[in-house]
């Protein structure tokens, strides 16, 4: 047996152009794990994906019995997906191979948030008011008697893309048309063809990550989002951590995410969970079965023991990793795209980061990207990094750190077809 076969291996599913694919990747390298990703890569120009398992990621059961053939060929300890587009697939396949993993039913709650909805509900677990629209249907009567104002999304997308808030009755129709056109070409035909229907909880956001083993949920951070999110549109932008809330409603948030963990039935790998704070207390928003968005986790490279990437895959493999803890606060912020367009440059990139606190800034756009804003889009400019004594002075030094990019966007010309000529 060569030491590699000897390593334990975990494979990872992930989206071609997931943000979390290299921070895995060093994470497995120090934890000697040997790491597979698992993706549409064949013709990928990131090594690890070329060389990679190539899976066709909307054909979930031909993509398990991919991962199933590969098993036979090189056995595997763990699978673990690094987003919400993959999880159910990671899910079925380490079902099938008895591997420490979430159930396909939890997996699917945690992933589609009708489901999540009525499953919290039923449980007696705090969240907003629902109701399932199907946009084959004739909206006018199953819109007319929903409470306003109402915040109308897709069943399973992410990062706020089609996420629209309406306060009015003729509001409420056009978000569910325009949410209509972001969805038409999702392959799935109940994500195609509905769409979640909220009420609106007027409250400060929370967001919070922890980890699974074997059912027992350990709490990595709690963030305060103190941009306030009321719409029409729900951009993430600032994430601070340690949360400035009280200790008290702190451990609310905490065996809320818990008991939501028990209703669904996860019992393994990461969570991350956004709340809102109502005038009852914390309101369930999203349960997921995956670490952070975006690249977000870097906040913790140099703060916890092991990273968040770390934790993941241990658990995958059935381990359990303590996060461990430093002093002081962090911060990041998710650099909002301010109109649509063809990313020219940013300029101001060394001032910010020359500003005191400010780890890292990280423009991950690149010049010529086109650039779509919410709720259409579902990305980010980049990323600023901050760390400081006190949550407050993390925020400041991202406010000021963002206060010195100048971004320059021309606008976008498309051509519909040639003129005729004469």
């Amino acid at each position: 047996m060569s030491a590699d076969q000897r390593r334990p291996c975990v494979l990872l599913l992930c989206p071609p152009d997931s943000y979390r694919l290299p921070a895995y990747i060093s994470a497995a390298e120090s934890l000697e794990i040997e790491l597979v990703a698992a993706s549409r890569g064949e013709f990928s120009l990131i090594r690890e994906l070329a060389e990679g398992l190539h899976l066709d990621l909307d054909q979930p059961r031909q993509a398990v019995s991919s991962i199933l053939e590969f098993h036979r060929r090189r056995p595997l300890s763990g699978i673990l997906a690094s987003d919400d587009a993959t999880v159910e697939i990671a899910a079925l396949a380490a079902a099938e191979l008895g591997l420490p993993a979430n159930s396909p039913q939890a997996s699917r709650f945690a992933r589609r948030k009708d489901l999540a909805r009525a499953r919290l509900a039923q449980h007696g677990l705090p969240v907003p008011g629902h109701r399932l629209i199907d946009l084959r249907r004739d909206l006018a009567p199953q819109l007319r008697d929903f409470p306003l104002p109402a915040v109308a999304k897709p069943l399973g997308l992410s990062a706020s893309r089609g996420v629209i808030r309406a306060d009015s009755l003729p509001q409420l129709h056009q978000a569910c048309e325009r949410i209509a056109a972001i969805i038409a070409d999702l392959l799935d035909p109940e994500e195609r063809h509905q769409l979640l229907l909220e009420a609106y909880v007027d409250g400060f956001e929370v967001a919070a990550d922890a980890v699974l083993v074997g059912g027992r949920l350990q709490p990595v951070a709690l963030f305060d989002k103190p941009d306030p999110l009321v719409g029409p549109y729900f951009e993430e932008t600032y994430y601070i951590t340690p949360s400035r809330l009280q200790r008290d409603m702190q451990q609310r948030i905490w065996q809320c995410i818990e008991r939501a963990c028990d209703c669904y039935g996860l019992q393994q790998g990461p969570v991350h969970a956004e709340l809102r704070i109502g005038s009852d207390g914390p309101v369930l928003l999203e349960v997921a079965a995956r670490t952070i968005g975006g690249d977000c986790a870097r906040m913790f490279d140099d703060q916890l023991s092991a990273s968040l990437e770390q934790l993941a895959l241990a658990s995958a493999i059935g381990r359990c990793l303590p996060p461990g803890r430093t002093e002081g606060a962090r911060g990041v912020l998710m650099i909002p795209i301010p109109r649509a367009g063809v990313l020219r440059r940013v300029d101001g990139t060394q001032r910010a980061a020359d500003i005191e606190g400010i780890r890292q800034v990280s423009i991950t756009a690149r010049p010529g990207n086109r650039l779509q804003t919410l709720p259409e889009g579902a990305s980010y400019l980049g990323f600023i990094f901050a760390q400081a004594q006190t949550p407050a002075g993390a925020e400041r030094a991202l406010r000021a750190a963002h206060a010195e990019l100048e971004i320059r966007i021309d606008p976008f010309w498309e051509l519909t077809g040639a003129p005729e000529s004469e």
